[in-house]
């Protein structure tokens, strides 16, 4: 299954075209890359094997991977200063959800005179940077979670505020996105689960959010039906292409969508994962049914509508317990105990949920207490 796509912008789908990765770079006018990654892929074949298709295609290239899974101003100046060192025309953001939000932060703010935080997705911050200035940007995903290969933020983590920050500008959107599947083959069950449960998690708050925007809702709900096929797929059998392929074609589609909003799952994960630095997706995962239920009196209509869509019985609690059904399948914990050491900064973590910008796009705009209320059920277990 080969496709070239641009929507949302250039996507080459298909196994095997992360061999392209040089031509790519050629048609921006990338000389001289540096491929973000994590420490963990660093070292794998697939980062050498991509390194080599550009230094054989007579291009320069670097890898810098002092990155934390979830990334930090810190390491947007480090992976800045790398870039200005080498002198770099380009960033190939390369991996999960860190390697993607890190590339592209570097590259947002490479050659401009603002900092990073004066990029914060606030009214029109974006306008701080020269957009004549953002070197072109490469995604390649080897996860299927975030999406944010097709994004046009980040989210990089303010240590001094100890809260995560999205930094935002229409050119952090990947000039062109090579969707290989064969580089999630070797992702573990365990993060094929949780990455996987993240794309739900965002198709599903899109689809949720009160915002008008057929485009972006029908998006979201076939990407959901693909993610119900797949996912289980994935999880059980790493090496089957076609599931990694959908579920790579349904985490973009997540991330396309969630420009309709996204809602109470990512406002709490987003101040838990500054916390605590924990799994995005898996806190995503977690929070999903707790979320849910709090959202009831204002989702039910639209939820029994997406039900029917996934052929399942036209009701709320149908939805939910499929949910809960392919959690404990694919080896979703529960509770937010599983994952998070202690409870005692619930209250201060409703307090961040609900300044934080996913909240506004949440069907009901909870309070503090509420939210705080929310993550002390989804900490306990108590659906």
């Amino acid at each position: 299954m080969n496709a070239n796509w641009n929507y949302p912008t250039a996507m080459r789908v298909g196994a095997g075209r992360i061999s392209e990765l040089a031509d790519v770079c050629r048609d921006l006018k990338m000389n001289a890359a540096l491929l973000v990654t994590d420490p963990g892929l660093a070292g794998l074949p697939m980062v050498a094997d991509a390194v080599a298709n550009c230094q054989q295609a007579g291009l320069s290239i670097a890898v810098f991977s002092d990155i934390k899974s979830n990334p930090s101003g810190t390491n947007v100046g480090e992976g800045l200063a790398a870039y200005n060192d080498g002198k770099h025309d380009g960033v190939i953001a390369f991996g999960g959800g860190s390697g993607l939000d890190a590339g592209k932060a570097i590259a947002v703010i490479a050659n401009q005179s603002c900092s990073l935080w004066e990029l914060e997705d606030i009214g029109d911050n974006w306008l701080n940077a020269d957009a004549d200035k953002i070197p072109p940007i490469i995604g390649v995903p080897t996860t299927a979670g975030t999406g944010s290969e097709v994004g046009r933020a980040s989210v990089i983590v303010n240590e001094e505020k100890h809260i995560k920050t999205i930094i935002f500008h229409p050119k952090m959107l990947p000039a062109c996105v090579i969707l290989d599947p064969e580089l999630t083959v070797g992702l573990p069950a365990g993060l094929t689960a949780a990455t996987g449960m993240d794309a739900l998690s965002h198709n599903l708050e899109a689809f949720c959010a009160p915002g008008y925007h057929p485009m972006a809702e029908g998006i979201a709900i076939e990407g959901m039906r693909l993610i119900k096929e797949y996912l289980p797929t994935a999880v059980a059998d790493g090496g089957n292409i076609e599931a990694r392929t959908q579920m790579l074609v349904a985490s973009s589609m997540g991330a396309t969508a969630f420009q309709r909003g996204l809602g109470g799952m990512h406002a709490l994960a987003h101040p838990l994962g500054a916390t605590y630095d924990a799994h995005h997706g898996m806190l995503n995962a977690i929070l999903m049914p707790y979320v849910l239920k709090a959202n009831r009196s204002k989702i039910d209509t639209r939820i029994e509508r997406l039900a029917r869509y996934l052929d399942l019985e036209p009701d709320f609690d149908a939805f939910l317990n499929w949910v809960l059904a392919m959690r404990e399948q694919i080896g979703i914990p529960h509770a937010l105990s599983a994952i998070i050491p202690e409870d005692s900064r619930l209250s201060e973590i409703g307090e961040m949920a609900v300044v934080d910008p996913s909240a506004g796009g949440n069907p009901i705009l909870h309070d503090a207490k509420t939210y705080a209320e929310i993550a002390r059920n989804a900490y306990n277990g108590n659906l």
